[in-house]
């Protein structure tokens, strides 16, 4: 007996309307697509969606995320995977990328709803004796006319002078410097100085303040046998000029000083931006032997796409600060986000570095003390590199 077969045949049929549409649909979407890429390469450069943008959205992806995902095509990405953390919870990632709201992270919820609470969003990277969430460091920001306001200061105590380099100190840059020290906050002062205030938000001078250490710095420097290049650039006065504002366009004015420094001394390898902090004495001071120092703390700015390269650096100065000055260094901390600069001017280079010396309270001597230290730090970091790379 044949067996009928039995096959169903499915007949579309097309009216005019149907396909019109269909041809409207496909004709719009390609135009679009057309227009659409026109108008993003079309964009100012700062409004594209740039690499650094791309880094920004994906910052709080772990990365076992990725190693998930990819696990999902290839499964030897399994044996990559840490065997402490197991794979991706997909409605977790989806919970986090939707809301920006970390689970494991109460900080990224409560710094959106409590007043004041976003400055403990940061990111310690390196925790020095004594550091945490509590006492990271402090800019002061009051307004341009505060910052530039004349007040009385008193001279503060100078330093010896130690005159030319030591004779055991057989390496040297000789007329070549390599350091290049400036001052984006070049008034931030000192209270000791400024006998009519005790508030921090007004501890500002024209020429009693943090370009003196930079000075100091310089010498110190030179003792060891690196060559120093200081700005005295008033950054102050240019934001006044330009009419721009003290806290958000400080920066944007001292690259502009930086990055011609940097074009006319190709010699120049290392860049430091010193600063004050703003917080008190018990937190930015610390006796080691019969000496009291100005405790210092390493800024990275966590929006440069290479802040890592500039953290190694700062963790091998940390670090070696710890070895021979316990508790000097408060640590390394990386800060960024909405609302901030979160750069700092450290895209200029590999080496550029913020590093808050002191606070408000400490004194020159204190200061110089720990500009001493400093220098002696990273002249044995820089002449063990220059062993290294063969260099002179």
């Amino acid at each position: 007996m044949r067996r009928t077969n039995h096959r169903q045949k499915r007949v579309f049929l097309f009216t005019q309307y149907k396909l019109v549409m269909i041809i409207s649909i496909f004709l719009s979407g390609f135009f679009a697509m057309f227009i659409l890429i026109g108008v993003l390469t079309s964009l100012d450069p700062n409004y594209r969606v740039s690499s650094n943008t791309v880094k920004k959205w994906t910052t709080n992806i772990n990365e076992v995320h990725f190693l998930s995902l990819m696990m999902m095509e290839n499964r030897m990405f399994k044996e990559a995977l840490p065997e402490d953390k197991p794979p991706i919870d997909i409605w977790k990632v989806v919970f986090e990328l939707g809301t920006n709201v970390r689970m494991h992270d109460v900080r990224s919820l409560l710094g959106r709803e409590l007043p004041g609470f976003e400055m403990y969003d940061r990111q310690i990277l390196i925790a020095g004796e004594g550091t945490d969430y509590t006492n990271l460091t402090m800019e002061s920001t009051p307004p341009l006319d505060i910052v530039l306001e004349e007040r009385e200061a008193t001279t503060p105590e100078e330093k010896e002078d130690k005159g030319p380099v030591k004779e055991e100190q057989k390496q040297t840059t000789g007329n070549r410097n390599i350091v290049f020290l400036y001052n984006t906050h070049n008034r931030e002062s000192f209270l000791p100085y400024l006998p009519n205030t005790n508030d921090p938000n007004d501890a500002f001078h024209n020429k009693v303040n943090i370009t003196n250490v930079s000075d100091q710095l310089a010498k110190d420097l030179k003792q060891f046998g690196i060559g120093a290049e200081v700005d005295h650039t008033d950054i102050g006065s240019i934001l006044n000029d330009k009419g721009w504002d003290y806290s958000a366009d400080s920066y944007t004015a001292s690259k502009e000083v930086v990055e011609a420094a940097l074009t006319k001394n190709k010699d120049l390898n290392y860049v430091f931006d010193l600063h004050r902090d703003s917080v008190r004495k018990d937190i930015t001071t610390i006796k080691l032997g019969e000496k009291s120092y100005a405790k210092i703390m390493f800024v990275i700015g966590g929006d440069n796409p290479n802040y890592e390269r500039n953290y190694a650096l700062a963790k091998a100065l940390h670090e070696q600060l710890e070895k021979k000055y316990a508790g000097l260094s408060r640590g390394v901390e990386k800060y960024g986000g909405a609302g901030r600069n979160g750069v700092y001017n450290q895209d200029v280079s590999n080496n550029a570095l913020t590093i808050e010396f002191g606070g408000v309270d400490n004194t020159m001597e204190e200061l110089y003390n720990t500009s001493e230290v400093f220098a002696e730090i990273f002249s044995e970091y820089y002449w063990d590199a220059q062993k290294v790379s063969g260099s002179n």
